[in-house]
């Protein structure tokens, strides 16, 4: 069965960066769409940005927009987010996942939802 573990969360001060690793324990990672989910405490998880099993297709949120990006290495079995210029509302649990498709309007999708077990970001101000 498909196993995701992110990595990479950590406090930095507002205005900082941070790059996020997913790595992934499947036999054909680039079977998978892939994305970043973020849940903050007493908040509903939100999406933040999917990218399909090529990287063709990417579907980013219009409040990260221009500072987070996602990419993927599938050679490495890997999904990143590099976020920039992290505000304080950045802060919550970061969570990857994988699914059948990204659609660059509506992000991701499909019947094969996978997600990992998060890592936290918190940012200072």
């Amino acid at each position: 069965q498909l196993q995701l573990v992110e990595s990479g969360g950590d406090l930095v001060q507002a205005g900082g960066s941070l790059r996020l690793s997913c790595a992934s324990s499947a036999l054909i990672f680039d079977d998978y769409a892939m994305g970043w989910f973020r849940q903050a405490p007493g908040k509903e998880r939100e999406e933040i940005s999917c990218i399909s099993w090529s990287g063709g297709m990417t579907y980013v949120a219009h409040f990260v927009k221009g500072r987070f990006s996602i990419s993927r290495d599938n050679a490495k079995k890997t999904l990143y987010l590099q976020m920039d210029s992290l505000k304080v509302e950045d802060t919550a649990m970061y969570y990857c996942a994988a699914d059948r498709y990204c659609d660059s309007d509506r992000g991701i999708g499909g019947d094969k939802r996978v997600w990992g077990q998060g890592t936290q970001v918190t940012v200072s101000s």
